[in-house]
C-alpha cells in the first residue's frame, strides 16, 4: 500500500511528543514527591508546580508546546496527504519542522535559552508557512 511520505514526519513528531511525556513524568513526577506537594485541586496548577525545580517544569512546558503549534502542522500535513501533494519538497519541508521541534525540545529542556528557542520557533513556523502555502496554491 503506498502512502503519503508526509505522513513520516507526522509520526515521527506523534513519537517525540510522547517521549517528552515521559521524560516530563520521570523527572516530574520524583521531584513531586521530594517536594512533597500536596495536590490540592483548588491550587492552579501553575501554583502548584512552581515549587518544582525549573529544570523540571521546563519538561512540562516543551510537552505544552508540542501540543499548541504542532497542531496546525498536524492539519495542513494531513491536507497535503489527502490531496496528494504529501511528497516530495513538502516532505522534506515536513521533516525540516521535526527536527526544529525536537532541537527546540532539546533546547528548552537544558539549558532553556529563550532566544535560542524563539530562533528555532520562527523557523519552524516558516516551514508551516510553506506548507500551508502549498497546500493552499493546490487547493485553489
Amino acid at each position: 500500500m503506498h502512502h503519503s511520505q508526509i505522513l513520516g514526519p507526522v509520526v515521527a513528531l506523534v513519537a517525540w511528543s510522547l517521549v517528552m511525556w515521559v521524560w516530563m513524568y520521570a523527572t516530574r513526577i520524583p521531584a513531586m514527591q521530594k517536594a512533597k506537594l500536596v495536590l490540592d485541586p483548588t491550587i492552579p496548577p501553575g501554583e502548584l508546580m512552581s515549587g518544582l525545580p525549573a529544570n523540571v517544569r521546563w519538561k512540562a512546558d516543551n510537552y505544552n508546546h508540542l501540543m499548541e503549534q504542532p497542531t496546525i502542522f498536524y492539519a495542513i500535513a494531513l491536507t497535503l496527504a489527502m490531496i496528494g501533494q504529501g511528497d516530495g519538497l513538502n516532505a522534506t519541508i515536513a521533516w525540516a519542522f521535526v527536527v526544529l521541534r525536537v532541537i527546540h525540545s532539546l533546547v528548552q529542556v537544558t539549558v532553556n535559552n529563550i532566544m535560542v528557542r524563539f530562533s528555532i520557533f520562527v523557523l519552524s513556523t516558516l516551514c508551516v508557512v510553506a506548507l500551508t502555502l502549498h497546500a493552499a496554491m493546490a487547493i485553489f
